[in-house]
Formats: structure tokens, sequence, C-alpha cells
């Protein structure tokens, strides 16, 4: 910057106001620097800006699994509304790794980051980077909230497999509940609603007993695990299994097609399988897999919404969900071949 000063003939802190925003200087004064900028093809060190800033243009994002398209279409949501608000947004995946967590956490903070939007894997303890990291700034929790007080957008579990568990007991038998890894507040929450919502129906929760691996590597998961209990169909409590989530399922039937089980709906199939998401691929699935929709379009509007309030940098309008600082989203019911 300094060089770039000296080439174009004027002070720092014009050439620093132009690129923090050029309709702040005079045209004559923009027009000289632009010209500079062509002869001289320099750009600003977007990082090295940011760190001297009090406050960065920078929000940081930490996701489990970069892969998988539910994140990936909830980030790119994330990253278009802060593009639009003037924010760069900055994509770190933790690997479902509690020590990768720490350091993107680490990261971010060396890199002066206004906020951070978190999809956390597990709790978080009182010490833990995260904690410490929102002393500082605003974070805003998606997918699975660390605690009670967290500003929070996602599901609201406790709506949506009401809905998932009274279309399965309204159109054939009750279902049982294959879990998943212990992994992050989801696991036991969906598992303690689906209890809730049979009880609710006047039945029996049937869980069925599954591994206590700690894995985001749910689809290899969930077939080890089904392939076992299909090894004796009739130990199973019910022809019907509810999965915490679509990913689960992915495994689940891809170990009943191993097995020469039909899944499906009606007397010529096997097992009934559901899930939960509407995960971005789960329509595709064979068969094409019974789930409760989650809106990450909307997860991911609200989240960047709420950050950048928390921000200063809007208000909310006229939304009611962004008067909230934990923001519950109903789900829709989508019926296809597997359930």
């Amino acid at each position: 910057m300094e060089d770039f000063s000296e080439f174009v003939g004027l002070s720092r802190p014009t050439v620093s106001k132009y690129f923090n925003d050029p309709s702040s200087v005079r045209k004559k004064t923009r027009d000289a620097i632009e010209e500079a900028v062509r002869k001289s093809g320099f750009k600003p060190n977007l990082f090295a800006v940011n760190l001297n800033r009090r406050r960065s243009n920078i929000i940081g994002i930490i996701i489990p699994n970069a892969l998988d398209p539910f994140y990936m279409a909830l980030t790119r949501r994330i990253e278009m509304i802060a593009a639009e608000a003037g924010f760069l947004a900055f994509v770190l995946s933790s690997d479902g790794r509690p020590e990768i967590e720490d350091n993107a956490v680490s990261t971010l903070r060396s890199m002066n980051v206004a906020g951070a939007i978190i999809a956390p894997i597990g709790t978080t303890s009182r010490n833990s980077p995260l904690r410490v990291l929102a002393r500082d700034i605003p974070l805003v929790y998606v997918d699975a909230p660390p605690d009670e007080e967290a500003s929070f957008v996602g599901s609201d579990n406790r709506q949506s497999f009401g809905l998932i568990v009274d279309y399965l007991c309204r159109s054939g038998e009750p279902p049982c509940f294959f879990g998943m890894p212990e992994v992050n507040r989801n696991a036991a929450q969906r598992r303690k609603v689906y209890v809730e919502a049979m009880e609710t129906a006047n039945l029996k929760p049937s869980v069925l007993e599954i591994s206590t691996d700690t894995t985001w590597e749910f689809e290899r998961f969930a077939f080890e695990e089904a392939s076992r209990l299909f090894e004796n169909l009739d130990r199973l409590p019910t022809r019907t299994i509810v999965c915490a989530n679509d990913r689960l399922a992915f495994g689940v039937i891809a170990a009943a097609w191993q097995k020469g089980l039909k899944v499906g709906h009606g007397a010529a199939y096997d097992l009934r399988v559901a899930g939960h998401d509407d995960h971005p691929l789960s329509q595709y699935a064979c068969p094409p897999i019974t789930t409760v929709a989650q809106n990450y379009n909307e997860v991911g509007r609200l989240a960047i919404g709420l950050l950048l309030k928390k921000l200063g940098e809007a208000d909310g309008g006229d939304d009611p969900n962004l008067r909230q600082d934990q923001i519950l989203l109903k789900s829709n019911l989508m019926l296809r071949s597997s359930a």
C-alpha cells in the first residue's frame, strides 16, 4: 500500500479510504487511483487490510463436512447473502474432529472475523475455544445448538418427528428408531422426540440397539449396523424403521438391498424406511426416501440475517423470525417410495 500510494502520488490514508469505499473520495481522486490500478495491477491484500481494521468485513463459517451436499447448499446461501451485505464468507471444515474444530476457531480468530456461523460437533465446555470466541464476537449456530442458550437456527425436531411418526403410524406398522452416533446434540434430542411422539400416540417406543461408535461417516455406520440387524429380521420390533437422518437411511437401504430385502410401501415389500432432513440426494436414492424436509435455504438465510443483525448491519425488517435469538423452523412431510 505504501508503494502504491507513492506510485499514484496520494497519501496512504486517501488510498485506503478509496479501497474501503470508492464513493468516499472525490471523482478526480477516484479516477487517478483507478488509472494507477490499471497501470500497476495493484491489489490490496484483503486479509492484511482486515487485520488492521477494528472490525473486519469477513464472516467465518465452520461446518463438519465440506463434501456433504446439505452443508454445501447451506454455505452457498450464506455466502450469497453475506456478499450482498458487503461481507466475505470464509468457510472451514472441522471434518467432524474436535481438534480440527479448535484449529478452525483459532484460524478465524487470527483473521479478525467480524462474526461466525458454526455447525458444531458435540457440546462445548465452558472454556472451549468456541465459548471463548463467543465472548469476543457474535456467533450463530446451525444444525445443532451447543447448549440451550446459544443463538441458533435449525429444525424444530419435536414438530418434525411428530409429523413423520404420525404418518408412519397411520399408514402401516408403527416405526422403530434407528439413531445416529452421538456426535452432537441432535443425536440425543431426536431419540427423545421420537420417544415422545410414540408415547403421545399411546404406542410403545422401540429404539434399536446400535453401536456406540462416534463417527460422522453416517452411511457406513448405518450400513454396518443394519447389516447386523438384518441377519435376523424376526428380532426387529417392527418392519418400519425411521432413521434419525437421511444419511443413515442411505446406509439402511443399502444394507437391505445387499440382504435381498425389498424396501417400499405395501404387501410386496419387506421393510419401510424413512429418514429426516430431506438431504439433497434423498429423492435420488433407490427407492427415493420418505422424509421430513429441513429447509436449508431458509436456515442459511435466517442464520446470516441473525448474524448481520447482531453486527448492526441489519434490523431484521418485517421478518418475525429475526426478532428471536433461537429460530426453530417447521418441516414438511415428503412422501416417497421408501415408506
